[in-house]
């Protein structure tokens, strides 16, 4: 039987407990978590961000009134109105599941339970959560965390972050194609006081015109041919929490207008509706696009780009911080050595001193999937530099095309010395670069005075 996707909390000071279900719960559900204290509540909420919290009810033996969990119960739903919670409880007092009911618990089970009766509940609890909640929930933060390398671009961003993140402050955040917008914009969202609330993502550019409204402020029932029930848009899916619009600079000029009205206004109406519906929202914007020079073209309205530039970062290429190759690479390595079941744990020199050496036209999204690759095709315990597949190394420098009568083993000789020269003569690269053998580079070294 297929996993749920449920993300289950289990807060238990009972180690025998916790141990019971951390074999149990983990083959019925995608991801589970589990914490002794509910101390560890605030941050788990946060950071783990779940969609069912199993809650005990007694955290001191010498104390069974119940009244910690009933605390900790009206804590999680002040935080989280959408999850889902559980009370979990050795005594079978009726009183106190009425009350936990009515405080907005889920169900209530008794210990010792039983263990399809638990999944059961567990599962229900998951469905009830509304298909909205459900879609946040997916839609939210990434969950890799963002890696801050040392040099003086990332150091300068993270002083930014850590001055902006409690504020409301719009972001625009700008870079090439796979260098962690998306990541940084989760880690703003983590630091504010909106964590405990969803953060929705929309990809903006790949809505279409007629899409657009109904996705993003919602429809109401006979608003269109197959709107055949309600349906509540993005801003109202963020509402208390953050909005994070990506691509925003491949939205068609006649549609920003109707974005920035909803920006301005902070309230939205529901395609076929009338009633103006308020947001509360935190909106973070990327793009790998120069806006400025698309307002200066007329395809950027300068009144929205003002509206979510309030704090401008620019993340810079991966071939611009370096020092964070290799970390983000093993990163990759434990995660996808987890995920196919891999026996790979880290890199060789050489393979570091290959990855640090790449140009990395994809940044992160290229590495990722390099290293993904190299996982699932090593046959040993760490990763070396024929395992790591690289784009063939250009034959001649970029700047100078090649002659027209340059013949082929010039080419041949620039390229090989393109190759030494970028890896300080690691011929173990240089051969894999070029995708020839150790003892066929030996060969043209000697061909070509090398």
């Amino acid at each position: 039987m297929a996993k749920s996707k449920a993300k289950i909390l289990v807060v238990d000071d009972n180690n025998g407990i916790r141990a019971a279900l951390g074999l149990l719960l983990p083959m019925h559900f995608a991801q589970v978590e589990l914490i002794p204290s509910p101390k560890e509540l605030v941050s788990r909420l946060a950071d783990f961000r779940p969609d069912v919290v199993l809650l005990d009810m007694n955290f001191h033996t010498d104390i069974n009134t119940g009244n910690e969990g009933l605390f900790w119960l009206s804590e999680i739903k002040k935080r989280c109105e959408d999850v889902e919670v559980v009370l979990f409880t050795a005594y079978a007092d009726i009183q106190l599941a009425v009350e936990g009911m009515k405080r907005g618990a889920f169900d209530f089970i008794v210990k010792p339970w039983d263990n399809e009766k638990l999944i059961e509940i567990l599962k229900a609890a998951y469905a009830n959560l509304s298909k909205e909640a459900r879609e946040a929930s997916t839609a939210s933060a990434s969950s890799i965390k963002m890696h801050w390398g040392k040099g003086p671009a990332m150091t300068a961003i993270r002083k930014t972050i850590d001055k902006i993140s409690l504020t409301d402050a719009s972001v625009l955040i700008t870079g090439e194609n796979g260098t962690g917008k998306d990541v940084l914009a989760g880690e703003i969202h983590r630091r504010s006081d909106r964590a405990l609330k969803p953060m929705v993502c929309v990809d903006a550019g790949a809505l279409t015109e007629t899409l657009f409204e109904s996705e993003l402020f919602g429809h109401v029932k006979g608003a269109f041919t197959d709107a055949h029930a309600d349906h509540v848009g993005k801003f109202e899916q963020a509402n208390g929490g953050t909005l994070f619009l990506d691509e925003i600079g491949n939205i068609p000029l006649h549609l920003q207008a109707k974005l920035l009205r909803a920006i301005q206004n902070r309230s939205i109406v529901r395609v076929g509706g009338t009633e103006a519906i308020p947001i509360d929202i935190r909106l973070i914007c990327a793009t790998n696009k120069n806006l400025e020079q698309m307002v200066k073209d007329g395809d950027f309205r300068e009144d929205l780009y003002y509206r979510i530039n309030t704090m401008h970062l620019h993340l810079p290429a991966l071939r611009e911080r370096t020092d964070e190759i290799v970390p983000l690479a093993e990163m990759f390595i434990e995660k996808y050595a987890e995920k196919y079941r891999r026996p790979v744990a880290g890199l060789s020199f050489e393979a570091e001193e290959a990855l640090k050496g790449q140009y990395w036209s994809g940044n992160i999204r290229e590495l990722q999937n390099c290293i993904e690759k190299a996982v699932i095709l090593s046959d040993g315990n760490i990763l070396e530099v024929q395992d790591l597949e690289f784009p063939q190394i250009k034959a001649a420098d970029e700047s100078t095309p090649t002659s027209a009568v340059e013949t082929l083993e010039n080419a041949e000789e620039k390229a090989i010395r393109a190759a030494m020269d970028r890896f300080g003569g690691n011929l173990s690269m240089v051969a894999k670069l070029l995708n020839i053998s150790r003892p066929t580079l030996y060969a043209k070294l000697k061909k070509y005075d090398i």
